[in-house]
């Protein structure tokens, strides 16, 4: 009896010393599993809406000239958070604020032009996506025609770079009224950033201009309403090669 225990106990002993000896040393070590991120989608932006005047804004018990809008957007698939970007198309100032919803409460000047656009963001990803961006004026006290929304370069894109195969070329640009009664646009055309020069006025969206190789050109809008309202855009530039 006594050698039967003592094999029986030997033969457990190598099956206990097999089954935690983690196996040859030549094994590959398996390597955890990493989850895969997803990138974010785009947003649908909802309110306010395009081209319009928002007048559902909450007019600020300490400060009038201020309204709380809230802003409104369509949910992403693969998305942790947002960040909505507010601009002052009078002053250039950007408002910045983020959301885990689809809708942000946001205090901005009355009776002013702004544009907007959401971006989308994923934990684990630097990858983003944005969404559409949107113009609307904010409405104001005793205000009964509103200025043209400032112009946005079309053709040349901002910044781009375009060949010096014609002399003559054409910039073009859009614009919008919440009145829908744009009657002008003066265009400034320059070498320098100053842009004083006056290409005069035009009824269309477009005009021709001459150009020269290896020269840096600048450029902006001024649109007019048929109540003299004025809006001035940015000021664009491109190369010439």
């Amino acid at each position: 009896m006594k050698i039967l225990k003592y094999i029986t106990f030997t033969f457990f002993s190598s099956l206990l010393v097999v089954s935690c000896g983690g196996g040859s040393d030549n094994e590959n070590p398996v390597d955890p599993v990493v989850p895969t991120v997803i990138d974010p989608d785009a947003a649908s932006l909802v309110f306010p809406e395009d081209n319009t005047e928002c007048n559902e804004g909450v007019i600020n018990t300490n400060d009038e000239t201020k309204s709380t809008v809230t802003f409104q957007w369509s949910a992403s698939e693969n998305t942790d958070s947002y960040e909505i970007k507010i601009k002052n198309l009078e002053t250039g100032s950007i408002t910045t604020a983020t959301s885990t919803t689809i809708q942000k409460e946001v205090s901005i000047n009355r009776g002013t032009p702004y544009e907007w656009y959401v971006i989308s963001i994923a934990n684990g990803t630097s990858s983003t996506a944005s969404s559409e961006t949107w113009t609307f004026y904010n409405q104001g006290q005793g205000i009964e025609n509103y200025a043209p929304f400032p112009a946005v370069a079309i053709s040349p894109q901002r910044g781009s770079t375009i060949s010096s195969a014609n002399a003559t070329i054409t910039l073009e640009w859009s614009t919008s009224d919440v009145d829908d009664d744009i009657v002008s646009y003066e265009v400034l055309f320059d070498t320098t950033e100053t842009t004083v020069t006056s290409l005069g006025s035009t009824t269309e969206s477009s005009i021709d201009v001459s150009v020269s190789a290896e020269t840096t050109y600048y450029w902006k809008v001024i649109t007019t309403d048929s109540f003299d309202n004025t809006s001035t855009s940015e000021l664009f530039e491109f190369r010439v090669e």
